[in-house]
């Protein structure tokens, strides 16, 4: 696609994206990214999902294959500025001696594309059966793709060239100087790869450049999570059916958590029992901050939902197989006041400390964090207008409406900008895909994103899989012993799909 402006994206994004993010940047950019906790944006990371990694796991982990970089140009739409910058990839070709082999290219996500390589073992599983090269290539202005290198940032001005559309140009001149390298990779299909908000730009290659792109594996990809495309509550409805199913008192002890922090706020012993009680690094000194609190257990509540994995994973924590199920096992059904607070405390160690190593929690780490979080809140202020909401009736949290004037307002206060809430829907196709072809969505049924995703077949060559046991773009992950049918099965069609879609342009 990631939580509250972290979650915008998920407060980013992926909507106002996950509670509380520690952006590395300045303490500033940290109260930014609190304050949009209580503005209009999403509960979680879209992917997401990258900024709850560590930085220093990615900065010492390496992604397989060679490391290049490629000119391109800053603006492809204004053929007066020639100013470019170094766009990032990394390529492994180990089948170089056959012609017109496949090339399996990866949308990189708002993020360090070394992450999603380290996590898209569908591509390095699948390309030997094809003899595929693999590329992944890391979208401007995340990780090492700055164009304006530590000034990327800085302000509106420098950050105006962040969009999806320049995004996928930068793709296209990646796919055309390897192709250009290498004649033998001159008529090789190229078939788009990507998870959440990468499976969003996989599908929109393949929608706008099919010429290009021979078909598209879009993963968790909720391309209609857009104004007036699908219910702004449907995310937080799959989140509530989650956590109800793994356990009988789970929704019940979460919904009542938020009354009791409210009444317990209000004293200053109340507000000294909550950060006890549950444990925190830093003490609750204002009746506002428990807003950062609360911000920060609805952001752990939706991270819980995209990793609900069927096996143990450190994708954003140390969590053990369907982690939900440890998380809800706390509640008893009966506790109230401080005692329901230490049941809360209970389960948020199955995500914040499963490893045992964790003294106490800190609310600024729902995300290790990094400068991309900042990135993708321009994105979420610009085009990725992804709505959000909560009702504490058809969902376990507390109310929160929609409110584009309060939306577009922390984005004018923050960057300078408007929200474009159409654009998406018009520049992208919107609902409308009948005239699509050769596109493969997935969705696991425990992921909130599924709720902006396709999630029925639109035609022979536009279909759509749901994973029952899936959680988010749980297929792109290698494949393991424990994998569950519904996923057997996925990989079993992306695979069939592929081969079609190779074939087929072959016979061209």
């Amino acid at each position: 696609m990631a939580v509250l402006i972290t979650q915008r994206i998920c407060p980013l994004l992926l909507y106002v994206l996950t509670a509380i993010l520690q952006l590395s940047t300045s303490v500033v950019l940290q109260k930014l990214t609190q304050s949009r906790h209580l503005q209009q944006a999403p509960l979680s990371k879209f992917s997401l999902v990258r900024a709850q990694v560590n930085k220093g796991k990615i900065d010492e982990a390496e992604c397989r294959g060679e490391e290049k970089f490629l000119d391109v140009k800053l603006d492809h739409y204004d053929f007066t500025d020639d100013r470019t910058f170094k766009l990032r990839y990394f390529i492994s070709d180990v089948h170089s001696s056959i012609d017109g082999r496949p090339i399996f290219f990866y949308t990189g996500n708002e993020g360090d594309i070394v992450l999603f390589c380290n996590n898209s073992g569908l591509l390095w599983d699948m390309a030997p059966t094809f003899q595929a090269a693999v590329v992944f290539a890391e979208h401007r202005y995340y990780g090492k793709t700055l164009p304006f290198g530590n000034d990327s940032y800085k302000d509106a001005d420098h950050l105006k060239y962040l969009s999806s559309e320049l995004a996928l140009a930068d793709y296209l001149y990646v796919i055309d100087a390897i192709k250009a390298s290498d004649p033998s990779l001159a008529n090789s299909p190229v078939i788009a790869f990507g998870g959440s908000y990468g499976g969003m730009l996989a599908t929109w290659m393949r929608l706008k450049f099919p010429n290009v792109i021979a078909g598209a594996i879009a993963a968790s990809a909720p391309i209609w999570m857009f104004p007036g495309q699908t219910d702004c509550n449907g995310p937080y409805q799959v989140i509530t059916k989650d956590f109800e199913d793994a356990g009988k008192y789970c929704r019940q002890g979460i919904q009542k958590s938020w009354g009791i922090l409210n009444s317990m706020a209000k004293s200053e012993k109340g507000r000294a029992d909550i950060a006890s009680k549950l444990r925190l690094c830093s003490p609750v000194e204002a009746e506002e901050d428990v807003g950062d609190v609360k911000a920060w257990l609805a952001g752990t509540w939706f991270n819980l939902a995209m990793v609900d994995y069927p096996y143990p994973t450190s994708f954003l924590e140390p969590l053990p197989g369907y982690p939900i199920k440890a998380v809800c096992s706390a509640f008893t059904g009966n506790a109230t006041g401080t005692d329901l607070l230490l049941e809360l405390a209970d389960a948020l160690n199955v995500y914040y400390n499963y490893t045992g190593q964790a003294t106490c929690f800190n609310i600024s780490m729902t995300n290790a964090g990094s400068v991309d979080d900042y990135g993708w809140n321009y994105q979420s202020c610009t085009e990725m207008v992804m709505p959000s909401c909560t009702n504490g009736v058809t969902d376990m949290f507390e109310p929160q409406p929609w409110n584009f004037d309060d939306y577009t307002k922390s984005c004018q206060d923050e960057f300078g900008v408007t929200p474009s809430p159409k654009w998406v829907e018009m520049y992208y196709w919107g609902k409308d895909l009948s005239m699509a072809t050769n596109i493969f969505f997935s969705n696991g049924a425990l992921d909130p994103w599924s709720a902006g995703g396709v999630l029925q077949n639109i035609s022979e060559t536009v279909q759509a899989f749901i994973i029952p046991e899936g959680a988010h773009h749980l297929d792109l992950r290698s494949k393991t012993k424990d994998d569950p049918p519904g996923l057997v099965q996925a990989r079993n069609l992306e695979y069939g799909a592929v081969k079609e879609w190779i074939n087929a342009h072959r016979e061209l």
